[in-house]
């Protein structure tokens, strides 16, 4: 019973570090122009959940995170879109996890390119029309340098917590 209620609380402590980075996200100018594209700080937490956690609590961190990121910084939309996008992502970077060549930079960059095509085919559906694929070269490029950035931070903070138990 204690080991599930520190779970539940090293869960907690996760969805409010995944809020918070949401939230310095909305105060920081980032604007490409091109729509869907962010810097994606509240991945740090969930490449570093799906480090430490179980997949399973990974996943739900990474809804929990959606959902109540999207009702407070966002919208309808934005909640569809980035649940398209999160869960793809984290699919592909839990499969990659478990490839021993791949290291948590790679992991972290594919997740990024992931989590952009995750939202494009989302868009794809609801809009009713492949226009929207257009914005690959971009949306490509942008989730390669927002991963490599999500992945060095990550990878920076893995090593720090090495020795916490969660």
């Amino acid at each position: 019973m204690e080991r599930r209620g520190a779970g539940l609380a090293s869960f907690g402590v996760f969805v409010a570090l995944a809020l918070i980075f949401s939230y310095i996200e909305t105060l920081i100018p980032f604007q490409i122009g091109i729509p869907g594209v962010k810097l994606g700080l509240a991945n740090i937490v969930i490449v570093i959940a799906l480090y430490r956690m179980p997949v399973k609590e990974a996943y739900l961190l990474s809804v929990v995170r959606v959902v109540l990121s999207g009702f407070l910084f966002g919208n309808l939309m934005s909640i569809l879109y980035s649940l398209a996008g999160g869960l793809l992502s984290l699919t592909v970077m839990w499969g990659l996890k478990h490839v021993k060549s791949v290291s948590v930079l790679g992991v972290s960059i594919a997740g990024g390119v992931f989590h952009n095509i995750g939202q494009l085919l989302a868009a794809a559906l609801v809009v009713e029309t492949y226009g929207v694929f257009s914005y690959v070269p971009v949306l490509l490029v942008s989730g390669l340098v927002t991963g490599l950035v999500i992945g060095l931070a990550s990878g920076e903070m893995l090593k720090r917590i090495r020795g916490i138990q969660f």
